[in-house]
């Protein structure tokens, strides 16, 4: 008989080894057309599929490297925030994520080769496209370690190392 005591142990070794607790649907994904600031979402799951993206376990360093960005609308910066393409109620991650509010982008795990910045934008859960990121329409300007970027959504986050984003709304 397992008293009070083992029967609590064996009920905390199950939630933590086996996962035993069903976790809550994720909330339906949806992109943000508002302004700054833009928490990561909680579910990141459900942006994970909108942009058709693999998920790896949190543990999955597979093809790692970083790739560094900055923001400014209208000259104000525009932090990342920490958690941006991570799932954490399932312990998952997309190819391109945050772990801080340092401007590094993470890149590993499954298909961290081959996600775009427009992709990564998806995870975030902001508008990204066209003249507008977020609510911030006008002049976008992209660059990836000082070259301008023509079509920025398609930037493929493997082949920079510093990626700013600009964006002059002229109000």
């Amino acid at each position: 008989m397992i008293g009070r005591v083992g029967l609590g142990a064996a009920l905390a070794a199950c939630l933590v080894l086996v996962g035993c607790v069903q976790q809550a649907p994720p909330a339906p994904a949806t992109l943000r057309s508002t302004a700054p600031p833009w928490p990561a979402p909680r579910d990141g799951i459900s942006y994970f599929e909108l942009a058709g993206v693999p998920s790896s376990r949190l543990d999955d360093r597979t093809g790692q490297r970083v790739v560094t960005m900055s923001i400014r609308i209208d000259g104000a910066d525009v932090p990342l925030v920490p958690s941006i393409g991570l799932d954490l109620p399932r312990a998952l991650q997309a190819p391109a994520h945050t772990h801080d509010a340092s401007g590094t982008i993470w890149l590993e795990g499954a298909g961290a080769g081959a996600v775009t910045l427009g992709q990564f934008f998806t995870l975030w859960g902001v508008r990204f496209e066209g003249r507008c990121l977020g609510a911030a329409c006008g002049q976008l300007t992209v660059t990836a370690d000082g070259a301008a970027v023509d079509a920025p959504a398609g930037l493929v986050l493997s082949t920079a190392t510093d990626v700013q984003i600009r964006v002059a709304t002229g109000g």
